[in-house]
């Protein structure tokens, strides 16, 4: 059985991203490596001490690259954030950082979409 989401990770989530968003910007993360970094969302753990970061890297050269520069800033964009939310949250819960390959899959989709559609043009003709 899954358990439903509570109204606090909800809120708490939402707090997180949107600081989280706000030092990407500062701190030049969103622009990385030849191409963007984005938030693509914020899941916080029922018992509130893990924070769950997901980034979408779009035209990134090497994505692994890039996840290490973030993780190898973490406790600089934790330390910054405790700074901002300290006073909502008793304890600041782990930031843990993931890949949101969602966009990935969806441009891989519409490129063999495309590709399927353009191998069928040439054989119309014949018809």
């Amino acid at each position: 059985m899954k358990m439903e989401e509570g109204k606090r990770q909800k809120q708490i989530a939402g707090l997180i991203q949107e600081e989280m968003n706000d030092i990407f910007l500062r701190m030049r993360l969103t622009m990385m490596d030849g191409g963007m970094v984005s938030i693509t969302g914020v899941k916080i753990t029922p018992d509130l001490l893990e924070a769950r970061i997901y980034l979408s890297l779009f035209q990134v050269k090497d994505n692994e690259a890039v996840m290490q520069k973030i993780e190898d800033k973490s406790w600089e964009i934790k330390k910054e954030l405790t700074a901002r939310v300290a006073k909502q949250l008793r304890r600041m819960p782990v930031l843990r950082f993931y890949h949101d390959e969602t966009l990935d899959h969806v441009f891989k989709m519409e490129e063999l979409f495309k590709k399927i559609k353009d191998d069928e043009k040439p054989g119309e003709a014949s018809n």
